[in-house]
């Protein structure tokens, strides 16, 4: 029996490492939807993503020598944490995107904190809204009002149902981050919570790409449409899973988060370098506003001043 790696509170340099890396795969979700999303619909996008992710982390399953659980009361739980976590966050975002420019998206999608604060105060009982919470909260809902204001209202589909669609994928990944915490209770490891939501993604997702898209019908994608298929699956969703959950167990919950302010940071490098994306002063006034509201939530910055001024 091998000993469980000891949590701490600073990281080590490879765990910053690892850490950039997965705010560059996570952030280079937005530019690889971005690419696919102009040669095929956004259901197809969606299910190559989550069945080539899920075949990737079955075969890292078996490397590592882990199972699968058979329970169905488990497989029942991997099916909803597939639906809140994959399904409909990746297809609204994926949809946002075909009307938005990618860091725009990364931006609104840093809102998922934001979401959790809310989510969890309604439906967990230990994890209650403080004041300083609050405060973050609405810092950060500012911040998104000031990138959604401004536009011109007569495109309704450009200028509100797109960001309204990668909010509500972040609300769904807020729903997400509440419903697993019952996996720890159902005794599955986090490797398989993992790879059992992403294969409950695929079983929802096949039947329905089959009807909607029919994607046998499509005209035959690009290479590099191909290219941000197999990006947004390998890299994006499988190898981020084996990084997050790597990340989580020796550096912990609390220095996972730090991602939320690196992944916007990436897109937006990416979506600038490559796709020739500009930036609003709205967007980046409104990614500050958000960034002060997520370090509000999660303290440590303000908690290091405290101390600095006491000593």
């Amino acid at each position: 029996m091998t000993a469980t790696p000891s949590i701490h509170a600073s990281m080590s340099l490879k765990e910053w490492g690892m850490l950039l890396a997965l705010s560059l795969v996570w952030g280079g979700s937005f530019f690889f939807n971005d690419v696919a999303v102009r040669g095929l619909p956004t259901f197809t996008v969606v299910v190559v993503r989550v069945v080539l992710g899920a075949l990737v982390l079955l075969m890292v399953m078996r490397a590592m020598g882990l199972r699968m659980p058979t329970d169905r009361r488990v497989w029942g739980a991997f099916l909803m944490m597939g639906l809140l976590n994959n399904v409909l966050p990746f297809s609204l975002i994926v949809w946002g995107q075909s009307h938005l420019a990618s860091g725009v998206a990364a931006i609104l999608n840093a809102s998922t904190p934001l979401f959790t604060v809310i989510v969890a105060h309604g439906l967990t009982v230990d994890e209650k809204m403080t004041r300083g919470r609050l405060l973050g909260v609405l810092l950060g809902f500012a911040g998104v009002a000031v990138m959604m204001g401004g536009g011109d209202l007569a495109n309704l589909e450009l200028e509100i149902l797109a960001p309204l669609a990668c909010l509500a994928g972040a609300l769904s990944y807020a729903c997400a981050g509440v419903y697993g915490r019952r996996f720890r209770k159902l005794g599955v490891a986090p490797m398989a919570t993992a790879t059992g939501q992403v294969c409950g993604s695929s079983l929802v997702m096949i039947p329905l790409v089959l009807l909607v898209d029919q994607p046998w019908t499509l005209p035959a994608p690009s290479a590099g449409t191909i290219g941000a298929l197999i990006g947004v699956a390998v890299l994006s969703t499988a190898f981020a899973y084996v990084l997050y959950f790597r990340i989580l167990e020796t550096a912990g919950a609390t220095n996972l988060l730090l991602v939320t302010f690196l992944v916007p940071v990436s897109a937006i490098l990416l979506g600038i370098g490559f796709l020739g994306e500009v930036l609003l002063p709205k967007h980046l006034f409104g990614m500050a506003l958000i960034g002060l509201g997520l370090s509000v939530i999660d303290g440590r910055l303000w908690t290091h001043w405290g101390r600095r001024e006491r000593s």
